[in-house]
């Protein structure tokens, strides 16, 4: 009897250590499986500490803001931007929306390239804001929701500060092994020293010579250059994107005046509307 009595106990304490190895592992993969919950809130602003400010020219700066803790992700979704709250030279509030150069695979922090005009109302509080002080910020905000693989090739066309949801998109597609989405990007700039994030988007070309290709476009080139001249014309789109197909998109975003033209060129060149997306 006492016999059977230990070994009921024995199956018992096995049975109960294999349900909670089951628990824990299904809790474990859950986890894993879990999407971090984002930071951001679309209805109320929110503040981030700035841990980092580089300067990258006279006018440009990177931002680098915390986020709540180490392994916190933004919750921004690829293509979409968030609204930066600050105060002009007058003191009046101000509210701008900006593309972060980084992704969710970014943990703890995001980061900003920005700017800054000399009468610009937001670029005043840009170039105010210190290491230590707060940026309020909310979001996400846009209509541009991507997919991986939802066309088989991107054109881009952007002017200057346009860059930077160019360089979201085409950083999360090239980032991404399932991903095969070619990207064609023209970009545009009065000089070479307005190019911004030329580093990194060399650094992709390289790295990625199959799946992405640039093309720079300068209103004022440098003696030795092999780049577009000028504005960016209906041939040289013809040239570097992709041709109108159901499957691929263009999308552009810059001045206003460069995104009337962009427009007015690939109606011409037989884009339809479902065909351009417009930042």
């Amino acid at each position: 009897m006492e016999f059977l009595q230990g070994q009921r106990l024995e199956t018992t304490l096995a049975v109960a250590a294999a349900v909670v190895a089951v628990a824990a592992g299904s809790a474990y993969l859950f986890l894993r499986s879990r999407k971090p919950r984002g930071c951001l809130d679309p209805e109320n602003f929110k503040e981030f500490k700035l841990v980092e400010k580089k300067q990258l020219s006279h006018n440009v700066a990177k931002f680098k803001f915390a986020l709540p803790t180490p392994t916190s992700v933004l919750g921004l979704p690829i293509g979409q931007h968030i609204s930066c709250r600050g105060q002009d030279a007058s003191g009046e509030e101000v509210i701008k929306p900006y593309t972060p150069t980084t992704l969710d695979s970014d943990i703890g922090s995001f980061e900003l390239v920005i700017k800054m005009y000399p009468q610009g109302r937001m670029s005043h509080h840009f170039r105010e804001t210190k290491v230590g002080d707060y940026m309020s910020v909310k979001g996400p905000k846009g209509r541009f929701k991507y997919l991986p693989g939802q066309v088989r090739a991107f054109g881009m066309v952007a002017g200057g500060s346009g860059i930077t949801p160019m360089f979201q998109v085409t950083r999360a597609i090239l980032e991404n092994p399932k991903d095969n989405t070619k990207v064609h990007l023209i970009y545009a700039n009065v000089t070479y020293e307005d190019i911004l994030l030329k580093e990194e988007l060399d650094g992709m070309a390289k790295n990625y010579p199959d799946r992405f290709k640039i093309y720079y476009v300068l209103n004022q080139p440098p003696e030795v250059w092999d780049g577009g001249v000028g504005f960016v014309s209906k041939e040289m789109i013809q040239t570097h994107c992709p041709a109108p197909a159901a499957d691929i998109q263009v999308l552009r975003c810059g001045p206003p005046p460069m995104n009337k033209a962009m427009a007015a060129h690939l109606d011409g060149l037989g884009y339809t509307k479902e065909m351009q997306f417009q930042f």
